[in-house]
């Protein structure tokens, strides 16, 4: 007798969700300042926004903002250099984050080969770059 697969999760594509007070506001941030792109319109308060192979789904909520860790990562691979910089032409803000025991400069986290940056969108959730 065959086992059956288990129809578990691993072959499954996933979203990452973040919560926001003003979906305007949020529209412009993720898609003036990081350049993700819309996937239609709005529809009942929900912003569903393409990067990469993924989706990055954006709500509002009256609970936006209060979560207190990583909302969203990226990899920024080889780019991450060029990435990075070109967030802080954008006006980002990254986050330092010393109790993470790593190297910090300019915002810039670095740890062996690990480089990371944080920053918060206009309801302080966090965001995460990195070169991995």
């Amino acid at each position: 007798m065959l086992l059956k697969e288990k129809l578990l999760l691993k072959d499954r594509p996933s979203s990452a969700i973040v919560a926001v007070s003003d979906l305007d506001r949020a529209r412009e941030f993720y898609n003036q300042t990081l350049g993700l792109d819309a996937e239609g319109g709005a529809q009942d308060g929900v912003l569903t926004l393409r990067t990469g192979n993924t989706r990055l789904v954006v709500y509002e909520s009256e609970e936006a903002g209060t979560n207190k860790a990583n909302a969203v990562v990226w990899s920024g691979g080889e780019e991450f250099d060029e990435i990075a910089a070109q967030l802080r032409e954008q006006g980002v803000r990254f986050e330092e984050y010393p109790k993470l025991d790593m190297t910090i400069e300019n915002g810039v986290h670095r740890s062996g080969e690990f480089k990371g940056v944080w920053f918060k969108d206009p309801d302080g959730n966090i965001l995460h770059v990195n070169n991995m």
